[in-house]
């Protein structure tokens, strides 16, 4: 580590109760490269829930930009420039603590930049990024994010979204499930769905689409309930009616992953012969360190998360873990390639405190990252989705393992009968 002498310069990886600092494996500063002391200070703003149900997301999206952020110091940085990370911890997600996260970027005249992973489950903290003409570069729930951006993109400038609209999330399971019995994978025995959501706007837009989808194909909706956002101890309930009914197809949309994983284990105390699928929890590191090898057979699929089977992935992912000494999940990675983007865009700039030529700047952006290939939408300032651009994958967990199935032009892996479907 590098002794930088007076007015040290710090990334600060968080200014973090010492709990939170040493649950996410850090100091509570970074020395970078030694900077002149002429140099402008430039501070990137960094949203992340930190405690409560989302800290697995938050931590990563801690780790991977400050991966970034140490690569491109160790690389020589910007002449002129010392950069730091700024975090500030949404907690619970609540409008209060996400409110007071962004207030306390906002009120910090260095931070000319905010991006996160997801702050709010809606983003209505986009709109007061208009208000203070703030560069807001976020991941999740774009469909909120096309909602507010599609009214007016020109007045929304400064907002740019690294996940594709979630359209897919609603459409895609139908054709993937029936595609599977048409192979001969799984058998569909009565086209019946029991399906769940908790009450947030992330889970109940994808709850909703999926439900329009497959009734609109003919499926029988045999149990269908939305129960409150928030720690869920107990499935039973739930669970319960499924097996008065046995369906085809069992559909949790609640994404946190401590939730994710009670589903698994209550369902499997009595499973159906269904298949299950859980919305995001299972992507997250967290999810299978509290699950171990009930996670086996489980599906899931992602919007704008990191494709193992494109060549950057492995280098990212490799950079990580060795880094961190643990595999990232999507925010890990996510975040890294954010980070990577703001600093190739402040060099283009070569003024990163100009707010409007850094996100004329990222609007521009044709790469190929860990997602796919980024380019955004003019009109709702999403990333592109397709296969062409940022795919949606299915994955199944089998034996600690994520395998991606589908599509085949990215697999990994192929699909199998989950056990207690045998």
């Amino acid at each position: 580590m590098l002794d930088i002498g007076l007015g040290k310069r710090v990334l600060r990886a968080a200014r973090l109760s010492g709990v939170a600092a040493l649950a996410l494996g850090l100091a509570s500063v970074f020395t970078l490269e030694e900077a002149s002391a002429e140099d402008k200070l430039v501070k990137i703003g960094v949203l992340a829930a930190l405690t409560g149900p989302g800290a697995a997301d938050g931590e990563e999206t801690v780790r991977g930009s400050t991966l970034a952020l140490e690569e491109f110091q160790a690389a020589g940085g910007m002449p002129g420039y010392t950069f730091e990370i700024e975090v500030s911890d949404v907690r619970d997600q609540t409008s209060d603590a996400v409110m007071s996260g962004v207030e306390r970027l906002m009120n910090d005249d260095a931070v000319d930049f905010i991006m996160t992973g997801y702050a709010s489950l809606s983003n209505f903290e986009i709109e007061f990024m208009r208000e203070e003409e703030m560069p807001y570069f976020v991941a999740a729930n774009s469909q909120q994010t096309r909602e507010i951006v599609s009214k007016d993109p020109e007045a929304y400038w400064m907002v740019w979204s690294l996940t594709p609209s979630y359209d897919a999330y609603e459409t895609e399971m139908l054709p993937v499930v029936e595609g599977l019995a048409a192979s001969g994978a799984i058998e569909l025995k009565n086209k019946k769905l029991a399906i769940i959501s908790s009450d947030n706007a992330y889970s109940k837009t994808i709850y909703n689409g999926l439900k329009k989808s497959f009734s609109g194909a003919g499926w029988e909706i045999v149990v269908d309930e939305v129960i409150p956002s928030g720690e869920v101890n107990d499935w039973r309930a739930f669970l319960a009616k499924v097996r008065q009914d046995p369906p085809d197809l069992v559909v949790n949309t609640d994404w946190v992953p401590a939730n994710a994983s009670t589903f698994i284990t209550q369902f499997l105390e009595d499973p159906t012969d269904s298949l299950v699928f859980i919305q995001y929890g299972p992507s997250v590191p967290e999810f299978l360190d509290l699950t171990k090898d009930k996670a086996t057979g489980v599906i899931y699929n992602l919007l704008g998360g990191h494709v193992p089977t494109i060549p950057r992935t492995k280098e990212v992912m490799g950079k990580y873990e060795e880094r961190w000494g643990s595999a990232p999940g999507p925010y890990g990675v996510g975040l890294y390639e954010m980070m990577q983007l703001y600093l190739e865009v402040a060099q283009k700039v070569g003024d990163p405190t100009d707010r409007r030529a850094m996100a004329n700047a990222l609007s521009q952006t044709d790469k190929v990252v860990s997602e796919g290939r980024l380019v955004f939408d003019p009109t709702t300032h999403l990333a592109r989705q397709g296969n062409e651009y940022i795919p949606i994958t299915f994955y199944q967990i089998w034996d600690g393992e994520r395998m991606l199935f589908y599509p085949d032009q990215w697999k990994n892996g192929e699909f199998r009968r989950p056990p207690w479907m045998q």
